[in-house]
């Protein structure tokens, strides 16, 4: 991930600088892409960690991140 960010700022550098061809605004596009899925994926994962338990020990985990973790599949 850290490689797709340092390719990115180097083209958001570039850009500001001297501008980009259109085949560098067509990559960072794709870059920013694939960063973002990245992102979302990690997000997604933290979220179908969570279990949300209140004061007295009772599952209070919204229905919605319990629907996402029924639909997982685990290998």
């Amino acid at each position: 991930m850290m490689e797709l960010l340092t390719k990115i700022n180097e083209l958001a550098a570039k850009n500001k600088e001297i501008g980009l061809t259109s085949a560098e605004y067509e990559l960072r596009d794709q870059l920013r892409k694939q960063y973002l899925q990245q992102i979302r994926g990690q997000v997604l994962a933290n979220i179908n960690s969570f279990t949300l338990v209140d004061e007295s020990g009772q599952d209070v985990t919204p229905e919605k991140i319990k629907e996402y973790k029924s639909n997982q599949f685990y290998f």
